[in-house]
């Protein structure tokens, strides 16, 4: 068997350019999605193109025209859509379900990775107003292509690096602090921080792998399965001096949340849900899920010390 086709809508994003990416590098005949709504957005355009150079094909498509949506699908295997779904920057879930009803029109999409690369929304019905809009929305997604019997693959992804680690996860911050750090409770819960260019790398080994078809994979590297206080340790040992520590405990958490925007509060009830409750290590991974880790061991992950070494 070939490699597929890979469409990746979104391809400009966060997680959107690592898994073009990955893809390139994994030998995927690779097609990103340029839509005409970029407009005067250079930066998106420089990127495109820079895609391009790589080997990338750029199909002129727009969510708002269903056919030139169903066209730009009839031309690969495999459809990804890592679009933004955090509201500090743009919250598009739903537009999905356009993308899913052309899936379901071409009708020759064999896995369809929707966005999802964060905690696992099924496991989130309890989930914080206003924080579980997104989990709330992904859930409908995921409604849709089971309903439309579209192939898929749904990736939980965890904590990525880049917000959760090189700050220490600190709120309101990306960069490590050198004096003082904060704790959530007493820092001990298991979190898992990963790399984004390793989310990319798993996300990409899911596609042709019957392995993971229908299923949820989580990415869960065990050496990066670590407590707050576990990576305040590494950055510690890093730059050869102890930070002070405090501690703030559930309830001044949770209220800490009244009077901030919109955006800040989402953020303030997923850290709950990832410091104090533990929701990404809390469960075993059952029969319909699978661990990356394990199914491509392989794949030389990031591990956090080595990540954090960047900001010194």
């Amino acid at each position: 068997m070939g490699k597929s086709k890979v469409l990746v809508v979104g391809g400009t994003g966060y997680v959107g350019r690592r898994i073009v990416k990955a893809s390139l590098e994994q030998g995927h005949e690779t097609y990103v999605l340029q839509r005409p709504e970029i407009g005067l957005d250079i930066e998106k355009l420089q990127m495109l193109l820079s895609f391009k150079k790589q080997g990338a094909h750029l199909v002129e498509a727009s969510i708002a025209d269903h056919q030139s949506l169903v066209d730009a699908v009839k031309l690969v295997d495999v459809v990804i859509c890592p679009m933004s779904g955090v509201h500090f920057r743009s919250h598009n879930l739903l537009l999905q379900l356009k993308l899913v009803e052309a899936i379901k029109v071409a009708g020759n999409v064999k896995r369809f990775l929707p966005s999802e690369f964060g905690m696992d929304p099924a496991r989130m019905e309890h989930a914080l107003e206003p924080g579980r809009v997104t989990f709330d929305e992904k859930m409908i997604v995921r409604k849709a292509i089971e309903d439309a019997n579209i192939p898929f693959t749904y990736i939980s992804a965890n904590c990525f690096a880049g917000y959760f680690a090189g700050n220490l996860s600190q709120m309101g911050t990306l960069l490590p602090p050198r004096d003082k750090v904060l704790l959530y409770g007493d820092g001990n819960v298991k979190v898992v921080f990963m790399d984004e260019d390793d989310v990319a790398t798993y996300t990409i080994k899911t596609i042709d792998d019957p392995r993971t078809l229908n299923k949820t994979v989580y990415l869960r590297p065990p050496e990066n399965i670590l407590t707050q206080r576990q990576l305040i340790e590494k950055w510690e040992k890093l730059i050869g001096k102890q930070l002070e520590k405090s501690s703030i405990n559930e309830q001044d958490f949770l209220a800490s949340m009244k009077g901030l925007d919109y955006a800040s509060q989402v953020g303030v009830g997923h850290f709950y849900h990832v410091f104090y409750e533990g929701c990404l290590t809390n469960f075993e991974i059952g029969e319909g899920g699978e661990e990356a880790s394990v199914l491509y061991p392989e794949v030389n992950y990031t591990r956090m010390d080595e990540y954090l070494k960047v900001y010194l």
